[in-house]
């Protein structure tokens, strides 16, 4: 619980685009048309790992992937970051490049008597509230005068700038669209025309198989919008209802009034633990506090624990 609230970017980006079909959606129209046109992207997999710099997990995630390129005897790696803090890095091709020494140093650890590095493509997936003004060359980061230098190293990431995307510029399969519309408007770009197209594709959306994307969805809506946009939402729902069906209404209307209920409930469980520390820092013992509260000092030790951790 504590992962969906506090990191509800990264925990979308991680349920929607492990899944390889949608993130080969993404992927073709973030590449390269000369790398893209030489991947058979019906091999494309997803590897474990993470290989982020610890301090930086709060505002990234991301996901290694393989797929085998042209006639290369290996498969090849791509390797997406997504990057959502407000503003963006100057120094993120040096980062990157950190990344992709671990993912190399994995590589060699696993591949014993190797004697080549696997290609890897990076890519930044980035959301945020200013648009990207960086370069995504790591020469760059060097003074002028030193970047002809044979000893500077010559590495560049892809770039996927959101900030520059209109709602209806969006591609993608059905889920990853939903995915890019609703961290578009969490991140407060265009929030009512991305709320609205997201509430029309999510009749599209299917309850089977071992992920329920809906679900997946609506919570983080509920983590990340106001009641406007959350109502904006819901309007599109309603109006589109003919196209997918009362059945996925009745259930996304169901999510949302259980989330608001569920905030409800934790905004009363707050105020309760707020009121028993005032009656503490006034003096008052724990019998009297337990008549008035219903808590004792186990039970309420308890709730401070459980609402610290959402």
């Amino acid at each position: 619980m504590a992962d969906e609230v506090h990191h509800p970017h990264d925990k979308l980006f991680r349920d929607v685009f492990s899944d390889t079909e949608e993130a080969g959606g993404l992927l073709r129209t973030a590449l390269p048309v000369r790398l893209r046109k030489g991947m058979d992207w019906k091999s494309l997999a997803l590897l474990e790992g993470t290989f982020v710099d610890e301090d930086l997990k709060g505002s990234e995630a991301d996901l290694l992937y393989e797929v085998r390129y042209g006639g290369t005897e290996d498969p090849m790696r791509l390797y997406v970051l997504l990057e959502h803090q407000s503003t963006p890095d100057w120094r993120m091709p040096f980062r990157l490049l950190k990344y992709c020494c671990r993912i190399w140093d994995a590589d060699l650890r696993e591949g014993e008597g190797r004697r080549q590095l696997r290609p890897i493509v990076p890519l930044v997936f980035y959301q945020g509230s200013r648009g990207w003004t960086h370069s995504t060359e790591l020469a760059d980061l060097f003074p002028a005068a030193a970047r002809e230098w044979p000893w500077v190293p010559r590495f560049e990431h892809v770039l996927l700038d959101q900030t520059k995307v209109e709602p209806g510029d969006v591609r993608g399969r059905v889920r990853g669209r939903v995915a890019q519309l609703l961290m578009m408007a969490a991140h407060g770009r265009h929030t009512a025309t991305a709320m609205e197209m997201a509430g029309r594709l999510f009749g599209r959306l299917r309850r089977k198989g071992p992920v329920d994307y809906p679900f997946i969805f609506l919570k983080y809506i509920m983590a990340t919008q106001d009641s406007a946009a959350t109502e904006t939402f819901g309007d599109a729902l309603r109006r589109h209802g003919r196209d997918y069906g009362e059945d996925m209404i009745s259930y996304a209307q169901q999510l949302l009034e259980e989330g608001r209920t569920e905030g409800l409930r934790e905004g009363e469980q707050r105020g309760t633990v707020k009121a028993v520390e005032g009656f503490l820092q006034r003096g008052v013992t724990w019998d009297v506090i337990e008549e008035a509260t219903g808590l004792n000092e186990a039970a309420f030790e308890a709730l401070k624990k459980q609402l610290e951790a959402l």
